[in-house]
Formats: C-alpha cells, sequence, structure tokens
C-alpha cells in the first residue's frame, strides 16, 4: 500500500477529539448547559459566542495541561472564570466550580456522537489491510468511554495523555503509538485536526501526516490553520475522513 504516492504505508493512527468524533458539537452543549445554569442573563444567540471562546482557548490553557503544566482540573476552572468573566457571571471558587464542572461534564458526555466519516474510514483502511489504532491528548480511560459511546469501541486506544505523562507533539508519544500498533513510524499515517499538534507534529516523528480540515470548525486562537502552509509543509490536508480512502493506492 502507497500513501498520497509517497511511500508504503501499513498503519494509520487517527486522533479522537474533531478527528472521529464531533467534539465540536458536544462542546456546543455543554456550553449551552453552562450558560442556561451559570450565564443566566445572557442572550441565546449568544451562546454561539461562549462556544467560539472555549475552542478558541486563547491562553492555550489545555496545551499547558498536555505538556504537565496545569492539571486537567485547573485549567477547566480557569477556562471557566474566563467565561464567566467574558459573559457576566459570577467568579467561581474551588466549591463553586465543583457544580459547574458537574453542568459542564453532564452535557459534554450528552453530546458525544462521531462524525458521519468516522466509522466508514476506519473499516476501509482495515479493509485495505493497514492496522488502525488512535493517539489522543486525552486521559486513556475517557477516551475509550467516548470511542465506546460512539459506536467506536473497537478502535484501539493506544496512547492517551497519562500513558507517557505527556502529550502531542512530542515525537515519543508518536513513536510510543506506533509501538503499539506494530508499525514503522516511516510506514504510517497519522491523521488529526489540528495543523501543529497532529500532522505537522507527526511529520516531525518520521510519520506521514493529514490534516482534516472540516468545513466551519476551524477554532482560532492558538491553532495554526493555514492549508496552504501546510501542504508547503508536506502535510495532505483533507477535508473529510472519505477522502483518505483516494490516498491509499
Amino acid at each position: 500500500m502507497v500513501f498520497a504516492g509517497r511511500g508504503p504505508i501499513d498503519g494509520v493512527l487517527f486522533d479522537i477529539d474533531d478527528t472521529l468524533v464531533n467534539t465540536r458539537s458536544a462542546f456546543g452543549a455543554a456550553m449551552t448547559a453552562v450558560a442556561e445554569a451559570y450565564l443566566t442573563d445572557l442572550p441565546r444567540e449568544r451562546y454561539d459566542e461562549v462556544l467560539a471562546m472555549w475552542r478558541s482557548d486563547s491562553d492555550g490553557n489545555y496545551r499547558r495541561y498536555t505538556r504537565g503544566e496545569l492539571t486537567l482540573r485547573e485549567q477547566r476552572l480557569i477556562r471557566a472564570n474566563q467565561l464567566q468573566s467574558e459573559f457576566g457571571g459570577g467568579p467561581l471558587g474551588d466549591a463553586d466550580f465543583e457544580a459547574w464542572d458537574a453542568v459542564f461534564e453532564a452535557g459534554f458526555q450528552q453530546g458525544w456522537a462521531a462524525h458521519d466519516d468516522a466509522a466508514p474510514a476506519v473499516a476501509t483502511a482495515r479493509d485495505r489491510g493497514l492496522a488502525v489504532g488512535a493517539l489522543s491528548n486525552a486521559d486513556s480511560g475517557y477516551q475509550e468511554l467516548k470511542l465506546a459511546r460512539t459506536g467506536l469501541g473497537h478502535v484501539p486506544m493506544l496512547v492517551g495523555l497519562d500513558t507517557l505523562g505527556f502529550g502531542k507533539p512530542d515525537p515519543r508519544v508518536f513513536l510510543e503509538a506506533c509501538l503499539r500498533l506494530g508499525t514503522d513510524p516511516a510506514r504510517t499515517l497519522y491523521v488529526g485536526d489540528e495543523l501543529d499538534l497532529d500532522a505537522r507534529a507527526a511529520i516531525a516523528a518520521g510519520l506521514y501526516g493529514a490534516w482534516i480540515d472540516r468545513p466551519g470548525t476551524r477554532r482560532g486562537g492558538v491553532h495554526e490553520e493555514d492549508p496552504a502552509a501546510a501542504a508547503a509543509d508536506g502535510v495532505v490536508v483533507i477535508s473529510a475522513l472519505a477522502e483518505l480512502d483516494a490516498l491509499f493506492a
């Protein structure tokens, strides 16, 4: 099997959030629940602004978490208070945050759903004889639950943030995932929705890198999102997982 005319390929590693799973929509459900409970003076037509601020994470606090600089709870507390301040809610202390986080998490998990092209893309890769697995910058157990609830439990969760104690873009996480997948990094493709943390980082680790730039899903903030620059750096840019099959020959 050859990938995009570039060389042989034996395996595909998928990111989970906003690649296999429609996490943007799930965050929308979480932000609606939060706004209804904690931003009661905010007009509903501004809820999209709340979602946009959460996803852009302009201070990069989630990325600080993946580098081990903050705990999951710490980064979420910081971001929750940023929302409260921006949209007219009161500050959240530790006790208040526990209730806020419960509302957030319930809405988020209720919103979990796979992208329509996720299961077919996994099946197509396997039908072509490729090994398939998942690599994510979140806790492995949490992501296994997410995959199971979205009908993707057959995709092995190989490496999470808890596996090595740090996440992408560190090349060691990609190499560990390839080791567990049983493929040579030079013959493995990584597909993800973040240009720098996913595709470019995979290439830097010696894999092939594909960036899925779904229409209408760019986050802004700290996220690099330039298709022309991506292509110039050797990244394969796709707008849907269904496009992968045409790249396998």
